[in-house]
């Protein structure tokens, strides 16, 4: 049973907002089993619309639309819906009353512009909207489900969870779709690819999918199954991830399973920080502040987290963080000597358990033959001993910070395991 998405205006072809009801509608239709075949985006216009209507149709069963349902001269898609089925439009009491109970709740009078909204297509059977004054419209034609929904999120959030999701329950079986997520951070995708390339074959005999899920310092591997037992699904992605662990585990930090919250890096690692009862304080060069925007963005971060030195200018490393003039000047600023320094000297000046710290060239410009741009040294300083590793991460500056910081945030994941 396959499902197409197309949602409706100008304004997301050029950008002026951003498609999340696609995102929304996905996640929701792969929780109930319903796998989606292709998201769509068309402009208002009429026959850009059929077109993608009458494509849809020979590819998807379901075809949920979004958008256009407005009660302005440039909302199209309930009269265009109307030429695509060869109908004719009716008054409906039931989504009259809807417009009606809206416009009470703000003590006004339905405008006759607005008293449009409950005429609809004539074959359509109407889902009540009761969060706005646009009828959701649901089409069965020829074994072919279509629902127009408004493009208001809101509207459409609600339509879905509580109507349209229980509607194509009650019409159709769908099996179950389960995804669980390996979050890894330190090793590239390719060289991931090849260290876990027989175990990847592997998965096709249980009918699993990989999905390799790359951003700025981590990959995550989704592994998808389908089938009509979800407890069985569960059981085989769990099995092949315990196989994982014996190949990679040092480079796992933590699990999504698909549809409940995901915890971040920096998450897992205030976890391990307020159930050990540490504390952690960070000075930074090249990030600016990233590392602690990251730890303290977490609630409740302010019972482990206790300050920071951006010390990004080399007066600052000296006369805060105490780093000597000479180290700075024989090794430089991006250089093991002068990131161990700053870890030893905030986590004393800070009084705290654990200390980052981040020197590098983030770029574009700064680097040089023997310190090209992002390289990037990061120190741990713990009650025991003080670690530090050098990393190469390209020239992109913006991603060169956020590789910085989660390369940072593990490796204090690493120490604190």
């Amino acid at each position: 049973m396959q499902v197409e998405i197309i949602t409706i205006g100008d304004e997301i072809l050029i950008g002026q907002i951003v498609d999340t009801n696609s995102a929304f509608i996905g996640q929701l239709l792969n929780l109930n089993g319903m796998s989606v075949k292709q998201i769509s985006s068309v402009s208002d216009d009429r026959e850009h619309i059929l077109k993608a209507l009458d494509e849809a149709k020979n590819r998807a069963d379901i075809i949920l639309i979004t958008g256009g349902l407005g009660p302005t001269k440039d909302d199209i898609t309930k009269k265009t819906l109307c030429e695509y089925f060869k109908t004719t439009m009716r008054f409906d009491e039931g989504a009259y009353q809807d417009v009606v109970n809206i416009f009470a709740t703000f003590g006004k009078e339905v405008t006759p512009l607005n008293r449009l909204q409950a005429e609809v297509p004539s074959i359509c059977e109407v889902v009540h909207n009761y969060n706005g004054t646009a009828p959701c419209m649901w089409f069965d034609v020829e074994g072919k489900i279509f629902v127009s929904m408004p493009g208001v999120p809101y509207e459409m959030k609600a339509l879905m969870k509580d109507q349209i999701i229980p509607k194509l329950k009650q019409r159709f079986n769908f099996p179950f779709i389960y995804h669980k997520t390996v979050l890894t951070q330190g090793i590239g995708e390719s060289t991931l690819s090849e260290l876990i390339s027989d175990w990847e074959d592997s998965l096709a005999a249980l009918n699993i999918k990989l999905a390799y899920l790359p951003s700025p310092g981590m990959v995550r591997l989704r592994l998808s199954a389908k089938g009509e037992v979800e407890a069985d699904l569960k059981i085989y992605v769990d099995k092949k991830i315990e196989e994982l662990k014996l190949l990679i585990s040092e480079y796992i930090y933590g699990y999504e399973i698909f549809g409940e919250e995901k915890e971040t890096l920096e998450e897992i690692v205030g976890k391990l920080l307020r159930t050990k009862k540490k504390t952690i304080s960070t000075a930074e060069s090249c990030t600016g502040g990233y590392i602690s925007h990251l730890l303290t963005r977490v609630a409740g971060s302010s019972d482990y987290y206790i300050g920071s030195v951006i010390s990004y200018a080399y007066e600052i490393k000296e006369t805060e963080l105490g780093v000597p003039h000479d180290i700075i000047l024989n090794h430089g600023a991006v250089s093991q000597p002068v990131v161990e320094q700053m870890a030893i000297a905030i986590r004393k000046k800070y009084k705290t358990d654990y200390s980052i710290s981040a020197s590098g060239i983030a770029g574009p410009g700064g680097g040089t033959d023997d310190k090209p741009v992002g390289t990037v040294w990061v120190a741990i300083a713990t009650p025991e001993k003080v670690i530090s590793e050098k990393f190469l991460f390209g020239n992109n500056r913006e991603r060169n910070i956020q590789k910085t910081a989660n390369a940072a945030l593990n490796m204090l994941r690493k120490e604190l395991e």
